[in-house]
C-alpha cells in the first residue's frame, strides 16, 4: 500500500497531516535532547576543579631574592621576587639555544617571575638553585627566568595565565583583560 493509497482511501486534512507530522519531529527532538542532556553537562568542570581556576597570593611578606611556591590547578606555581641583579642577568642573555626567549616576553614585571613548576622534560619538581633551578631527575637546568640552559628539557619553564590585582597581591589563572 502505498501513501496516494492511502491518501485516497483517507483523504483527511493534509495541514493536520502536515501539522502532526512537525510536532511529532520537534517531541522526537526534544526527548533526543533531554537524553543527551546528562551527557554534555557531564563534561563542564567539576566544582573543586573550577574552584582552583583562580588563585590569590599575597606578595607582601615576600624579600628580593626569595621565592614561593604556591598551588594552582593541582600544580606547583615558583613565584620568584628577583633581585635587580639576576633581572640585569636575565635581560642580557636570552637564555639557551634550547628555547631562547627574551626575558621581557616571561615577566609582566621585571622583579616578579611566575612560572609553573613542572621541568619541561618529564614533569618532575625541580630545586631551587642561586642561579635558578635544577631538576634532579634528568638534570635540566634552568635560569632565573625560567629559561631552559641544558639537560633534556625540550621547552622553558611554562608560563601561566595571571595578573596584579595590587602591588603585592596576584591572581594566578585569569589575565588581565585586553593584555
Amino acid at each position: 500500500m502505498s501513501a496516494s493509497d492511502t491518501d485516497a482511501k483517507c483523504p483527511g486534512n493534509p495541514e493536520r497531516r502536515y501539522f502532526l507530522e512537525k510536532a511529532t519531529g520537534a517531541v522526537a527532538g526534544a526527548g533526543v535532547a533531554a537524553a543527551a542532556w546528562p551527557f554534555i553537562s557531564s563534561m563542564n568542570p567539576a566544582a573543586d576543579v573550577l574552584s582552583k581556576a583562580t588563585v590569590e597570593v599575597d606578595l607582601s611578606h615576600m624579600k628580593r631574592g626569595e621565592l614561593k611556591t604556591v598551588e594552582w590547578q593541582g600544580k606547583p606555581v615558583f613565584v620568584l621576587y628577583r633581585t635587580s641583579e639576576q633581572i640585569d642577568a636575565m635581560r642580557a642573555s636570552m637564555g639557551s639555544k634550547i628555547d631562547p626567549q627574551p626575558d621581557e616576553e616571561r615577566v609582566l614585571r621585571p622583579e616578579w617571575l611566575v612560572v609553573i613548576g613542572l621541568c619541561t622534560h618529564l614533569g618532575c619538581v625541580p630545586t631551587r638553585k642561586p642561579e635558578g633551578w635544577f631538576c634532579p631527575c634528568h638534570g635540566s637546568r634552568y635560569d632565573n627566568s625560567g629559561r631552559v640552559l641544558r639537560g633534556p628539557a625540550p621547552h622553558n619553564l611554562h608560563l601561566l595565565p595571571y595578573q596584579f590585582l595590587a602591588d603585592d597581591r596576584l591572581l594566578l589563572g585569569k589575565a588581565k583583560e585586553g593584555a
